[in-house]
């Protein structure tokens, strides 16, 4: 057998639908400034899936501080991978401003969020340590405990925020490692990123007292826009101390590329010299580290960005739930919007084509096996540059696209601009 023969076989579970999602659904191209309102297949739309919360993505000082680095340093420096020849005074400058924000000794720069806190457990757990963690963890964490299992590690999986759950399966852990000679490293999010819920730190740092383990928290939604300084929400939840391995991306807040992870000196040192992907990996290219932290210094230097944003948020859910939408349990800026009935793909396709052609609005829309079957969610992301009639817009569309998606409305559209999309592909 050929090893390619699998991919006449399908595009697998997503890539099913490519003969007519693709580019509308699966890989749309959003055009424009970035922002609120972008181009999409010639019209303009009102954007909901932007990840730009305080609106720096934009922001004149960051714009002319990326040109700026971009010009002084081009996007080959340094060159080399950090550990033989392609450190620099800046990025650990910036790393010391990481560390100082997240409340932690040091910190240590990534080129990327995904691959990152993935090579950080690979990196810090070998086969004889135990990983707990939350059953809602996002793809990169699962991904990152794949690694430790590779390497014949065990771990444990406790149900989405439950101490009880957490509690069980730090007294299986514990016995385990009373064999192997291991320890155990608690993995969890600040903000988890599908449903908007808030990770129980406080509570998950509270059980240190009964258990020997360690905590990794991927804070990739709450950096810098949770608590009172927006430093995540190890702050706002008043556990900073208590979190020994600080995760985020500058993908989210500060609308850019790379990560860093944060911890006491002595990890940080080990994880430098020991995690493969960045020992073998090209340094984050210098635009990323001065625009990084041209960032960081504006998330410090204007609160009024967050206080904008969560105006945004706190008018948002507030008309969501007045109008009697279901939102779940969120209480971060992710914005869940939950439509519940006996729903089929066909009427995700005729919605999302009515709220696009029809009302300018764009969002994700997510479905089975990430929400129940039946069901449809369509995932907001407010941000500091949406205004408070972008917000009554945008559930005024929403009140319609429900009320025709109880009234079946959706089924035909559907039908019809599936096979019109095909005839594209």
């Amino acid at each position: 057998m050929d090893i390619f023969d699998k991919v006449g076989k399908g595009l697998g579970p997503i890539g099913a639908h490519a003969h007519y999602s693709h580019h509308y659904f699966t890989f749309p191209m959003l055009t424009g400034e970035i922002g609120p309102r972008m181009t999409f297949k010639g019209k303009e739309m009102l954007n909901w899936s932007l990840n730009n919360y305080l609106g720096l993505a934009n922001h004149p000082e960051v714009r002319e501080a990326d040109a700026q680095a971009a010009a002084d340093y081009g996007l080959a420096a340094p060159m080399g991978a950090r550990m033989m020849s392609g450190n620099s005074a800046l990025h650990e400058e910036f790393e010391a401003q990481l560390a100082e924000f997240a409340g932690k000794e040091d910190s240590f720069l990534l080129n990327f969020g995904y691959q990152g806190v993935m090579s950080v457990i690979e990196c810090i757990c070998d086969r004889n340590d135990v990983i707990v963690y939350d059953a809602e963890s996002h793809a990169c964490l699962i991904d990152g405990i794949r690694l430790h299992k590779a390497k014949m590690g065990t771990y444990y999986k406790f149900n989405h925020n439950d101490m009880a759950s957490l509690r069980k399966n730090l007294e299986r852990a514990s016995k385990k490692v009373a064999e192997t000679g291991g320890g155990i490293l608690v993995i969890t999010e600040g903000v988890f990123g599908m449903s908007g819920k808030v990770g129980s730190l406080d509570e998950v740092v509270k059980m240190k007292e009964d258990f020997n383990f360690r905590i990794l928290v991927d804070d990739a939604h709450g950096f810098g826009t949770m608590g009172a300084n927006g430093r995540g929400v190890h702050e706002a939840m008043n556990c900073i101390d208590g979190i020994d391995l600080y995760f985020s991306t500058f993908a989210k807040s500060m609308a850019s590329i790379g990560a860093f992870v944060a911890a006491d000196k002595d990890i940080i040192m080990f994880l430098k010299y020991n995690m493969r992907s960045q020992i073998y990996a090209k340094a984050l290219p210098m635009p990323f580290v001065v625009g990084g932290m041209k960032r960081l210094e504006l998330i410090k230097k204007h609160p009024e960005l967050r206080e904008k944003l969560w105006e945004n948020v706190r008018a948002l859910q507030k008309g969501l739930k007045e109008r009697g939408f279901d939102i779940g349990e969120t209480t971060s800026p992710v914005t869940p919007v939950f439509l519940h009935g006996d729903y089929e793909l066909t009427h995700v396709v005729g919605l999302v084509q009515d709220l696009r052609e029809n009302m300018g609005v764009f969002c994700s829309i997510v479905t089975y096996p990430v929400v129940p079957k039946g069901q449809i969610m369509l995932r907001i992301i407010p941000t500091a540059s949406h205004t408070l009639e972008d917000v009554t817009y945008t559930m005024d569309c929403f009140q319609v696209v429900q009320q025709k998606l109880q009234d079946g409305v959706y089924r035909q559209i559907a039908e019809e601009f599936i096979a019109k999309q095909a005839e594209l592909v």
